[in-house]
């Protein structure tokens, strides 16, 4: 990031009093950046017992800053060219054996950081996980397991001993000390006079009980590709065999095939000896998504944060010593080390969880594009909704279309029906199941059939409602507080700041308090009044927190074990469960009417997405959408599957409004603990950005200052600011040339957003 990044917050390197000389010749420096908003490379004598073993990509610590303390940094690069007319500070140590990014993504980083208009070390220790950089799980761990020919009916041992044996027998793996004495229930005395008899046999390792990714899968041939999917898969396979970069987007309707197609894609680069990214927007799609890999692939790794750091870190090292041969994860998963890359795809592109909301702030899409771009292979996109970004690209010839407009076997796509609930009896008295979506629900239960409700509200209530002064919200953020029944507790789902439900409101004393509106916990009490005999699931991030529940949940509806799942936007998008005859959308209208550039689209989204769910087996499916705006053009495009009609007709309001995809966005957030103090920073601010841009002639357009939507966030107010532009130049322009003149007020901290997808 340009330089001038919060200095308020991080001393800038001063002069030290302490200095070690440069010789003129045989001199080795150590190029060192930090995890601060500062731009500069800072340059170190590298001593004679560390020469040998520094190489770029290695964590460091050196002396910074007043009084030399000693910093983590990471070492960028190594010069003999070492500048005589200054001094330089020694470095202190070397924290790595062996470099943790190679050459090609420390250079990957570095246009992340010029890119993103974040500093080069902020993004090198974001895209580096914390299990790497901790070496976590790299400790030797004794692990148990029976010797060859064991007999142990013919072994008089005590009961503990004898229990420890049959524990090891069931198990398919060597286990530790403390999950032998646990599932044994014994203490460490019969497992040492076991040892010591020769009756178990140590081994030194890492224990595989720790990998909880493990997947069993049936393996599985390749399916027939129809006319369609043929076509995409031969355009794919033609830059793979000739070896260059292009971009594909892949436009194929829900149920149509578009995962076949990749993972035959990549039985081909695989064949190369090469290997693939996969990239998934949720971790509720992971499991399923991996599944789908190992029954066709070996060796399949999978990167994502619900992995411990210990299998994270041997994710990494397996990945990078060249033994896998796909890459299936999240977001960070974009940075895997893989050593002879041969294809990047990134499924339900249009997902808004590609984009990192810290800094470096980055999309991976984009990531994407340039580290394919870089090491010259295809990067396949696919959706069913694709983003306004990636049509256009396309449209403009930057990158090719590849459309798959049936459903594999021909099946139908679903019917549509909107539900006009304005006038539903039922609707009116509180309820969230109006009359048609209830008895839609009763027939598919009777004829056998799956449900799926979906709702993008958690909790029981969104609101405690106050006739006087609405609803009663987070002292600490700009939002209601939502009801939890089950903990008896009101909760702000920004900051988890929690009271009990007060008898009173707590600014007028005015007693009678409401509890309004429908989140996932309250459908799921009406649904089992409503359908007590029906066997019930919720999935949303308060049902799903433990290890393993997105899988386990999600395993019991694809057996047939649950009937009805509900939940949020995590059950909307890329599942596939043949026997869904209904899909329910509880209300439309949660995102349409939010004050963002991008709600009509992602409206549009979610019910295609969800609709998309059912109709995917031998039998038809049906939609119900409840909504209070049924002529809304984006809910009436959605319901008649016409992406293209709402994207022109999109794309016509954003042309017409210079906004994305006809211009780039960055966003300017500055946050203070006083409203007073950001305020008239945020001013002053856009005074120096509007100078700079009227100085320099750049073609920038400013927006603000302005309070934030959400202006109170876990105690900060905040302000904003938007600059768009033709071109990104224009605003790195901007951005390096003005930022060092703000000077921020010590009491403000301020981030930039490029190309942000939440203005909130």
């Amino acid at each position: 990031m340009p330089p001038g990044r919060q200095p308020a917050l991080f001393e800038l390197e001063p002069e030290p009093d302490r200095w070690e000389l440069a010789a003129e010749t045989d001199c080795l420096a150590a190029m060192v950046v930090f995890n601060r908003p500062l731009d500069s490379v800072y340059s170190y004598l590298v001593p004679d017992d560390l020469r040998e073993i520094i190489a770029p990509g290695q964590r460091v610590r050196v002396p910074f800053g007043r009084g030399d303390q000693l910093t983590l940094g990471y070492c960028v690069g190594v010069t003999t060219t070492v500048p005589t007319h200054r001094k330089l500070k020694t470095l202190h140590e070397i924290l790595d054996r062996e470099p943790l990014l190679s050459g090609a993504m420390l250079d990957l980083t570095k246009w992340i950081g010029e890119r993103y208009l974040s500093s080069w070390g902020q993004v090198l220790d974001s895209v580096i996980p914390a299990g790497v950089k901790k070496q976590a799980g790299t400790r030797q761990i004794v692990t148990f397991e029976l010797p060859p020919d064991l007999d142990l009916a013919q072994l008089k041992i005590p009961a503990k001993q004898r229990a420890v044996l049959e524990v090891l027998q069931q198990s398919s793996a060597p286990l530790t000390v403390d999950v032998l004495a646990e599932r044994a229930g014994c203490g460490s005395s019969p497992i040492d006079s076991l040892r010591r008899k020769g009756l178990i046999v140590p081994r030194r390792g890492r224990s595989e009980v720790a990998q909880a990714d493990v997947i069993e899968v049936e393996k599985q041939s390749d399916l027939q590709l129809n006319a369609e999917q043929q076509t995409a898969l031969i355009s794919i396979l033609e830059a793979l065999r000739e070896q260059r970069h292009e971009t594909l987007l892949l436009h194929g309707v829900t149920g149509s095939g578009k995962t076949e197609v990749y993972i035959q894609a990549i039985r081909e680069v695989v064949s190369y000896g090469r290997q693939a990214i996969v990239l998934v927007p949720e971790i509720s799609l992971t499991p399923q998504t991996i599944r789908r890999f190992r029954a066709r692939f070996p060796s399949v790794a999978v990167l994502h944060s619900h992995l411990s750091d210990a299998d994270r870190h041997w994710h990494w090292q397996q990945i990078a010593e060249g033994k896998v041969q796909v890459v299936v994860g999240a977001r960070s998963a974009i940075f895997a080390p893989v050593p002879q890359l041969g294809l990047i795809v990134i499924d339900e592109e249009h997902e808004a969880t590609f984009k990192q909301n810290s800094t470096p702030r980055y999309h991976a899409r984009d990531v994407a594009r340039e580290r394919a771009r870089r090491e010259n292979v295809p990067l396949v996109l696919g959706s069913a909704t694709p983003t306004l970004e990636s049509l256009q690209r396309a449209r403009l010839g930057l990158d090719r279309l590849l459309t798959l407009k049936q459903r594999v076997e021909r099946r139908p796509l679903p019917h549509v029906t909107l539900v006009d609930t304005r006038n539903d009896p039922l609707i009116s008295k509180g309820q969230a199941i109006g009359r048609a979506l209830g008895q839609g629900i009763a027939h598919a239960l009777r004829e056998r059939g799956q449900v799926i409700l979906f709702l993008n509200l958690r909790g029981f209530s969104p609101v405690l409602w106050c006739p006087r002064c609405s609803g009663i919200r987070c002292p600490d953020c700009d939002v209601t507080l939502t009801w939890h029944k089950d903990k008896g507790l009101l909760l702000c789902h920004s900051c988890e700041y929690s009271i009990a439900p007060p008898e009173r409101c707590e600014k007028c004393g005015l007693p009678g308090l409401r509890f309004l509106g429908t989140g996932t916990q309250r459908l799921e009490a009406e649904v089992r009044t409503k359908f007590p005999t029906a066997r019930l699931l919720r999935m949303d991030s308060d049902s799903m927190r433990a290890p393993g529940s997105h899988d386990e949940a999600l395993e019991s509806f694809r057996e047939g074990r649950v009937d009805l799942l509900l939940g949020t936007q995590m059950i909307a998008k890329g599942l596939d469960f043949p026997n869904v005859t209904l899909v329910g959308v509880i209300d439309a209208d949660t995102l349409l009417h939010q004050p963002e550039l991008r709600s009509a689209e992602r409206t549009f989204q979610l019910i295609s997405q969800v609709a998309g769910r059912t109709g995917r087996g031998d039998r038809e499916g049906r939609v119900l959408v409840q909504t209070m705006s049924p002529m809304e053009p984006v809910i009436q495009f959605a319901a008649r599957h016409d992406y293209d009609s709402f994207a022109e007709r999109e794309l016509e309001h954003r042309a017409a409004t210079h906004s994305p995809p006809f211009s780039l966005m960055a966003r300017l957030i500055l946050r203070s603990l006083t409203e007073s103090s950001v305020q008239a920073e945020s001013r002053r601010i856009a005074g120096i950005l509007r100078q700079t841009t009227a100085e320099k002639n750049l073609g920038v357009r400013i927006l603000g200052p302005a309070p934030a939507l959400i202006t109170k966030l876990r105690k900060y107010y905040r302000y904003h600011l938007q600059f768009t532009a033709e071109n990104h130049a224009a605003i790195q322009e901007l951005w390096r040339d003005a930022a060092p003149r703000f000077q921020l007020h010590p009491d403000v901290e301020m981030t930039i957003d490029m190309d942000p997808l939440d203005l909130r």
